[in-house]
């Protein structure tokens, strides 16, 4: 019996969940979940597909909980085991998606393959898995040769104060669901099916608001109480796919195995709260260069409101200020340079000094990296008023293929290359 069905007769209610649940994003990015406000009563009924164009996670509306962990493969470890781990990871995330009692592979040689039971009564919650490969994967698997231009190290900033424990990794997963447990029982599963082959190298977990928490739909704030995620760009936009994914005729540069993909970023950012909280409410719009009570731009309008960046103020002084963080990141202010963001908040304890050790881990998604979150970056890094209030620990980059066609699992066409 599959996880869903334990949960009874869903209802008209319940249907109404699975279908919300199961639409690739379309409208989710602006609002962060679907059009129609989900009673939490049918949180656990929505789904997503394992297979398709696109690996799930990347437009899929934000989830309430999230787990990042990357591995690092063992010692004598090469390609063989590696295609042998991905077919585990997909068969695995396939059927946990489905909302099916998870078993690994039979014969497979790892121990632990009963379910753990852990979100035994729990619906799909929406859960995703996303796999990605980092740049040193490629040498480890003797396939270097298929290796993305894009997966090139990505430049230092000068305000990067990065853990290289906490950072890159052989292997990358993402894992998102609107339950705390469907959520951990899919990372334990990971985990536990990595076996001999793979070695946890980090692991990070996020939450965001829960679906059902506000009154309607709304883009998500962060730490410091900001909406974030207003700029992304929309599918609606023509071209969206063109910025955010790897075409099906790649560019020079990118192996064939990409197509449909993307390029994850990957960065853990303390915020300074203690700082930010300090500061007025109008101080902190000036930083930011919205309002924020609605996101709405300073120079008017609501969230979705174009920034005016040459409006001026009686003074001449520009309403939006130079060094404002929403001016910098524009992209018109980039040479049209644009990545999805879908990140989490976190919050790991109170540190030593009292201060809470929390802030996003920044996840960015884009046809290519230079392109994308570098010349960005590069921008902030040379005048952000934000850069003040937030520090850059960890940091990695991962190419992320296409998704899996029925049949296959997760990378196989560049495993079986």
């Amino acid at each position: 019996m599959s996880r869903r069905r334990l949960l009874g007769t869903a209802g008209a209610a319940g249907a109404t969940g699975l279908a919300l649940g199961a639409v690739g994003g379309a409208t989710g990015y602006a609002a962060g979940r679907p059009e129609e406000a989900t009673a939490l009563t049918t949180v656990g009924t929505g789904s997503v597909p394992f297979h398709g164009a696109h690996q799930p996670g990347i437009t899929t509306p934000m989830h309430a909980r999230g787990h990042l962990i990357a591995f690092d493969l063992a010692p004598g470890a090469g390609r063989k085991e590696a295609a042998a781990l991905l077919r585990r990871w997909s068969a695995s995330a396939r059927a946990m998606m489905a909302g099916e009692p998870h078993g690994n592979i039979a014969g497979d040689g790892v121990s632990g393959s009963h379910d753990t039971g852990i979100a035994l009564d729990a619906g799909p919650s929406s859960l995703t898995v996303t796999f990605g490969f980092g740049r040193t994967f490629f040498d480890r698997t003797d396939l270097a040769r298929h290796r993305p231009a894009a997966l090139d190290p990505l430049p230092a900033f000068s305000a990067d104060r990065l853990d290289a424990g906490r950072s890159n990794g052989d292997l990358w997963i993402q894992i998102g669901s609107d339950d705390a447990l469907v959520a951990f029982h899919a990372l334990r599963t990971l985990q536990k099916d990595a076996g001999a082959a793979a070695r946890v190298r980090w692991q990070m977990n996020g939450f965001n608001r829960s679906p059902g928490a506000t009154a309607h739909p709304m883009t998500s704030r962060n730490l410091m109480g900001q909406i974030d995620g207003s700029g992304n760009p929309k599918p609606a936009e023509p071209d969206f796919d063109r910025r955010i994914f790897v075409p099906a005729a790649p560019p020079a540069g990118t192996p064939a195995w990409m197509a449909g993909g993307s390029y994850a970023v990957v960065r853990r950012i303390r915020m300074l709260l203690d700082d930010w909280e300090a500061l007025s409410v109008g101080k902190q719009e000036k930083v930011i260069g919205r309002r924020k009570s609605d996101g709405a731009p300073l120079t008017g309008g609501t969230e979705m409101t174009d920034l005016d960046l040459d409006r001026t103020d009686p003074d001449g002084k520009p309403v939006i200020p130079a060094n404002a963080h929403a001016r910098i990141s524009a992209p018109e202010q980039n040479g049209g340079a644009a990545m999805l963001r879908r990140p989490f908040s976190f919050h790991d304890g109170i540190a030593p000094d009292g201060t809470p050790d929390a802030g996003l881990l920044f996840i960015c998604w884009q046809a290519d990296p230079l392109k994308g979150f570098v010349p960005v970056q590069r921008k902030l890094d040379r005048g952000d008023a934000l850069s003040v209030f937030i520090r850059h620990e960890a940091s990695g980059l991962f190419a992320v293929p296409g998704g899996a066609r029925e049949g296959e699992y997760v990378g196989q066409r560049l495993l079986e290359s």
